[in-house]
């Protein structure tokens, strides 16, 4: 007590479930997106498991043992932003004084291999957007056109668009997942951007907004019924695909694919066609080259025969003086 690292040991008696909804509800800065996968991951994947134990009396080994089982049934993604969730939770108690130090300490998560970009084709592509219910056709197309993520294209809104100017401004994201429709920031301060709009996109989404009217809040793209698009019922369940799963497997797709594909295909088009690493930054709002060149740097030309060429071009001199130097001899 005298140099203050005295913990009540009544303090940790309350449940992982009490204190876990105590802090939940406090997350004034998560958005209600995120806020709803906390609530998720909590109440499915969490209290079932350790929701009844004191606080104070999880262990190491008990949220090891936990990571362990979420591992043998969950994508290791799914895992480490679970497990996230609890060790921020457990932060939070030591700040409360509930308990002296959090157990998440040198916890062996899953390790996530990312997987290598491999482009759609434009042909598709094209057979996605004509597989897909006709609500959703522009947006597909939109998608495809821009590189812009899921969320930013769900918050698109009229003003946003400059039909003169033929370009789009990308300056915040739909937040919610509840089919109402309200903004926040994108996902970095890079990510606000203006995208310029080929003919066929500016033809699709103006066809798009002659065909459904005046739409609720200004935004573009919206269900039959007028709501906001939720990107998990867009997927759906193996057992019960959504309408962008559908729309897949008519075109002859795999299930893995997503509406984040249609931004690889920009990308790949880009690249494709002579853009520059910055260039495809600037488009994708990314917030560094490096992350665009850990992303796509496979799909730009074959940098080995560059190499040759450039010390091929380089050396041609040193070459030359060595041939006249070995018939001086």
């Amino acid at each position: 007590m005298n140099v203050g690292d005295y913990i009540d040991p009544h303090a940790g008696r309350v449940t992982v479930r009490e204190y876990g909804e105590k802090w939940r509800k406090a997350q004034l800065q998560h958005a209600m997106s995120t806020a709803a996968d906390v609530a998720m991951a909590l109440r499915v994947h969490l209290y079932p498991a350790l929701g009844n134990l004191p606080i104070g009396s999880v262990r190491p080994s008990d949220v090891q043992a936990w990571v362990a089982g979420l591992t043998a049934r969950l994508a290791p993604s799914t895992v480490t932003k679970t497990y996230s969730f609890l060790s921020s939770m457990l932060k939070s108690a030591v700040r409360d004084g509930l308990i002296s130090r959090t157990p998440c300490i040198d916890i062996n998560l899953p390790r996530i291999e990312k997987k290598r970009v491999v482009p759609l084709t434009v042909e598709q592509v094209a057979a996605l957007i004509d597989a897909a219910h006709p609500q959703y056709r522009a947006l597909l197309h939109f998608c495809a056109g821009t590189g812009t993520r899921a969320r930013e294209a769900f918050g698109l809104t009229v003003d946003r668009i400059d039909f003169l100017r033929r370009q789009v401004t990308i300056d915040r994201q739909l937040a919610t997942r509840d089919g109402s429709i309200e903004w926040k920031a994108p996902k970095t301060p890079s990510s606000v951007r203006s995208i310029p709009l080929d003919d066929g996109v500016i033809e699709a989404v103006a066809s798009h907004l002659a065909a459904i009217g005046s739409p609720a809040k200004g935004i573009v793209f919206s269900t039959p019924r007028g709501r906001a698009i939720d990107l998990h019922r867009a997927y759906g369940e193996a057992k019960r695909p959504g309408w962008f799963r559908k729309a897949a497997r008519s075109a002859g797709l795999p299930d893995d694919i997503t509406l984040h594909d249609l931004r690889h295909f920009y990308a790949s088009l880009l690249i494709r066609n002579g853009a520059s690493v910055k260039l495809v930054q600037a488009r994708l709002g990314h917030k560094s080259a490096l992350e665009t060149l850990d992303t796509y740097g496979h799909l730009w030309p074959d940098s080995d025969e560059q190499t040759r060429s450039i010390l091929n071009e380089a050396l041609s001199t040193l070459r030359h003086s060595d041939r006249v130097a070995q018939d001086g001899v």
